[in-house]
């Protein structure tokens, strides 16, 4: 197959990644991981599925980044999962080593790549994976607003018993509690939701949806979630690849828009072969205007706290 794809990180996320792109049957894969054996494991595994659903998709598992040569697109998924009690930031300073090493030793084999990270900080782990690298904004983009905006979507339909396909979520501003679902954009079949359910209902759904994360992190009791995150890494690399020009809410590099600059942060991409086309500026209102400040300032606090622990 021509595109490549390396996922660093063979974990549950990044297995999962992969397992989600081979059945898209997009690319050939390759997991990298540092446990001896567990990626080249799993590479094996999944590549003996692909007679049974009919895929011919290549899945490698390695522990040296040699083997991400050529790669179309680096997904990031390596890193500390949370456990409960612990937010995305705690896990700030053992992932920006894991994170830096992934992003600097691919680009060395893969100098064409665009990269996909989903290492949480989130947004912080998008800036430094861009600093580390000097690419180009439009070549780095943080996997968020598109799982924050499926859950909300999720919810919704648990909520009115009606199709995902009818319904539309935009959950914008950086990637954990202060994330700012947009009610007066989102709708089910163009109806606005804040029209179709009752307040207090909405209410709800919003609040779940910022602690979405959270919810599945104190169920599981170890781990995270994986295949809601690891579905959203497969929809963007498609977009890519295919040139799909998807619009999604995705952390995207800020030079100015929505009164933003130098942090990674939740906003409306077009996503394309040319990765972060554009970025789409919706009108807000005075109320989501403070919202995505407020968002806009946690993660900015991040981003600070990541400069005082690496150099960038």
């Amino acid at each position: 197959m021509t595109n490549k794809i390396s996922i660093i990180g063979a974990g549950m996320t990044g297995s999962t990644t992969a397992h989600w792109l081979a059945e898209r049957e997009l690319a050939d894969l390759v997991l990298i991981d540092i446990v001896e054996g567990m990626p080249q494991g799993k590479g094996l595994d999944m590549q003996q599925a692909m007679p049974v659903i009919g895929r011919d998709v290549e899945i490698v598992g390695a522990n040296d980044y040699a083997a991400t040569k050529g790669s179309d697109i680096v997904i990031i998924t390596a890193g500390l999962p949370r456990k409960p009690g612990m937010s995305r930031d705690d896990l700030l300073s053992a992932n920006a080593d894991i994170v830096g090493k992934a992003a600097t030793e691919t680009l060395k084999h893969s100098p064409e790549a665009y990269f996909i990270v989903l290492t949480n900080p989130l947004d912080t782990m998008a800036y430094l994976t861009l600093k580390r690298t000097g690419l180009p904004r439009e070549r780095v983009v943080g996997q968020a607003g598109i799982l924050d905006s499926a859950r909300m979507r999720a919810f919704v339909a648990m909520e009115t018993g009606l199709s995902v396909e009818n319904i539309h979520c935009y959950v914008l501003g950086g990637h954990g509690d202060t994330m700012v679902p947009l009610t007066r954009h989102s709708n089910v079949a163009g109806i606005p939701l804040r029209e179709y359910l009752p307040a207090d209902r909405l209410e709800a759904i919003v609040e779940r949806t910022r602690k979405g994360g959270g919810e599945i992190v104190n169920l599981l009791k170890s781990g995270s979630a994986f295949y809601a995150p690891a579905a959203a890494c497969a929809q963007m690399a498609e977009a890519i690849l295919k040139d799909k020009k998807l619009v999604i809410p995705a952390a995207a590099y800020m030079q100015g828009e929505y009164g933003l600059k130098d942090i990674f942060f939740g906003v409306p991409v077009v996503l394309g072969a040319g990765g972060v086309e554009r970025v789409l500026e919706y009108d807000l209102d005075a109320e989501e205007k403070a919202a995505l400040e407020k968002s806009a300032a946690a993660v900015k606090e991040t981003t600070e706290a990541m400069k005082k622990l690496v150099k960038i």
